[in-house]
């Protein structure tokens, strides 16, 4: 079987154990089709194409990416990594210390939860991953490559988990990226798959800040950087909004709120949550935007793999003789390990139950982790409605895709905007295109909203870079 095969009744041939009291599982959310662009009220501009995220309130997700909120020790991401009795075996990017919240953390957990099975299990053992994201399918690999029968259980009716990309070449000039797509100098693997797979990449630098009044100095982010660095030194952990505020910076200030918006739109946490001992990332000066079908990486990841799609986990039983799993599809299947790797926002609900429950280590590193929230909106539109594209000056710029072409960041000063980052693709896409990402509270929101709201929203925090206010 390949990867691609649906498996129906799967429990054919191998030992059922009896699962009492599953919890159940909520139906499985089937991929988007594209639906018509809706239409903002009020005369404002409308986009040609149109797609939305909504990773908060997904029940496969309840999140984008993990935080270190304040107060958390990063040890608790290594205490939720430790195998549990030799069963039990948990990846994706929220049990990695080195660099959580990141494509990479989530290959590399994939790939170091599939060494701790190979150190254990013995010749001919069945191995389960719960999960076909990155981690989940990195972990895949590793055990075929090793000979390990594997069979990997996903909740969706499509793989690759909290990446997502929307292949449609009649809607868009590249493929919407809903999920977890920039890149930055922590994911080099991931680079190093686009270039194998010869996956076309583009690089996102430019930046230009505008209030309504027209462009603004760029924000500087020193007194950030200043006040992570004097909390650092503090005899317990602070929020970095009360290390701002402690340091004398104006937390009201329209600039640096942008700046912070940005922030959150990239770590799905907002400053009074964060840690100052174990910051988020600042926005680098550069990233890379992955132009192509992630997908791409996905199958090359799963192929040759057994896939079953639509079949969430509701239930993990496991004893010194192994694991039995409850299957959204009223099955109970046996196997010796399991690698779990399904987001932490699940881990912190109900709709995956363990029994007996996980250790207390592993409970409360959960507990203490925090899920963030982080949502993308793409907009393209046939005639360029904005008066700056990619360019700090504010002055207009043709778009025409070119091999050194870059694209840009926009960001909302002031204002009531509720999307605040915007990343503009024109120059690298030949097409209007523009992508919002919002984080934190903000993102709650979005994700509340309809697709007329987001819209709506949409348009709206676009004010300042329109060509007609």
């Amino acid at each position: 079987m390949t990867r691609r095969t649906l498996l129906v009744g799967a429990g054919a041939g191998v030992l059922g154990v009896l699962l009492a009291s599953c919890t159940p599982e909520p139906a499985p959310s089937p991929t988007p089709t594209p639906t018509p662009t809706p239409r903002p009220t009020g005369g404002a501009i409308s986009p040609a194409a149109f797609a939305r995220s909504a990773w908060t309130t997904d029940p496969f997700s309840l999140g984008a990416a993990s935080f270190t909120p304040v107060g958390t020790q990063q040890s608790a991401r290594e205490a939720l990594a430790e195998p549990v009795e030799d069963r039990l075996f948990l990846a994706g990017e929220a049990t990695d210390a080195e660099a959580p919240g990141t494509i990479d953390a989530a290959l590399r957990s994939g790939d170091r939860a599939a060494e701790d099975v190979l150190r254990v299990a013995g010749t001919g053992e069945r191995i389960a991953v719960i999960g076909a994201g990155l981690a989940g399918a990195a972990a895949t690999a590793r055990l075929v490559s090793a000979g390990a029968e594997v069979m990997v259980f996903e909740a969706r009716d499509r793989v690759g988990g909290r990446v997502q990309s929307v292949v449609d070449e009649k809607t868009w000039p590249v493929p919407a990226q809903l999920g977890g797509w920039l890149l930055g100098a922590a994911d080099a693997e991931m680079l190093a798959q686009l270039t194998r797979l010869d996956i076309r990449s583009a690089t996102v630098s430019t930046s230009s800040w505008r209030s309504a009044e027209g462009a603004v100095d760029a924000v500087s982010d020193e007194p950030v950087r200043a006040a992570i660095d004097a909390g650092q030194q503090r005899p317990a952990d602070v929020s970095l909004a009360d290390a701002l505020a402690e340091a004398g910076v104006d937390v009201e200030d329209a600039g640096l709120a942008a700046l912070l918006a940005a922030v959150s739109s990239a770590s799905g946490s907002d400053a009074d949550d964060a840690s100052t001992w174990f910051p988020p990332a600042l926005p680098p000066t550069e990233r890379t935007a992955p132009l192509g079908d992630l997908g791409a990486v996905l199958d090359d990841l799963l192929d040759g793999a057994r896939v079953s799609l639509s079949s969430p986990v509701s239930r993990v039983a496991y004893d010194d003789a192994g694991v039995s799993l409850g299957i959204a599809t009223g099955e109970s299947l046996s196997f010796d390990r399991v690698v779990i790797t399904v987001p932490l926002g699940v881990l912190k609900g109900e709709g995956l139950q363990f029994a007996p429950a996980l250790p207390f280590s592993h409970r409360g590193a959960i507990a203490e982790l925090g899920m963030g929230r982080i949502e993308t909106v793409w907009m393209r539109f046939e005639e360029s409605p904005f008066a700056v594209a990619a360019d700090p000056s504010g002055d207009a710029v043709e778009a025409s895709p070119a091999p050194e072409a870059t694209a840009g960041v926009w960001h909302v000063v002031g204002g009531d905007a509720l999307i605040r980052t915007w990343i503009d693709l024109s120059p690298v896409t030949g097409e209007t295109v523009v992508v919002g990402i919002v984080g934190g509270e903000d993102a709650q929101t979005f994700a509340e909203l309809d697709d007329t709201e987001v819209l709506e929203a949409a348009v709206t925090s676009l004010a300042p870079f329109l060509a007609t206010p």
